[in-house]
């Protein structure tokens, strides 16, 4: 399962590249088709990283200690709920839900944008694939939640998560937390779309107000 996880991963690559490049391109060359193309890759970006969740989560609920970053952080005597919160006990996984929660907020503006602001959508979508982009890469060559142990080196039992960390709230922390952080990359990306269109009236300020609040 953790190699699909990783599969997941490196399709985001791709379809990111894609619809950062195409909703540009279509936009420069007058095509609609290619700006949509863009828009709908963006859905599909969410739908792997929600896929490559999954997956983590599912290791961590079957205790899968042949995941590094699951013995690393969790154990067969670990309450369900703590084992099912410690996917973001440590760098990998915080990491991941990070850049999930950025994939949601990004196919919302997909969305979003698909009727209005038609002119800005492409480099709003670009903005935030290429956010989207750098978590990945870094989820693929620095932090890895998806890393396998050698087959003779699987524990039979974890590590355990840290005792500091075995609170109720540590469940929904950084959730909230990263909802709040996650949120202002919209408002970033209808910024510099304004930038690189040269639409600097007030219609960005405006379309952003509500991801502000």
């Amino acid at each position: 399962m953790s190699d699909l996880g990783l599969y997941s991963l490196i399709m985001t690559v791709v379809l990111a590249v894609y619809a950062g490049a195409a909703g540009v391109a279509g936009r420069r060359m007058g095509l609609p088709g290619l700006v949509d193309s863009a828009r709908r890759s963006v859905y599909v970006i969410a739908a792997f990283l929600t896929l490559a969740m999954v997956i983590l989560f599912h290791a961590f609920a079957t205790h899968d200690f042949s995941v590094r970053y699951v013995a690393d952080h969790s154990n067969r005597a670990l309450a369900w709920n703590y084992s099912i919160a410690a996917l973001w006990a440590g760098q990998d996984g915080s990491l991941l839900l990070w850049v999930w929660i950025l994939s949601l907020y990004t196919a919302c503006v997909a969305w979003q944008t698909r009727t209005r602001n038609r002119e800005l959508a492409p480099y709003i979508v670009a903005v935030l694939c290429a956010n989207i982009l750098f978590f990945v890469f870094l989820l693929l060559f620095i932090a890895s939640p998806f890393e396998k142990l050698p087959s003779f080196n699987i524990p039979a039992d974890g590590r355990g998560l840290n005792p500091l960390l075995q609170h109720p709230a540590m469940m929904i922390h950084p959730p909230c937390l990263y909802t709040g952080y996650v949120g202002l990359a919209v408002p970033f990306a209808f910024a510099m779309a304004a930038l690189i269109s040269g639409r600097l009236d007030d219609t960005w300020i405006r379309s952003t107000r509500r991801w502000m609040l």
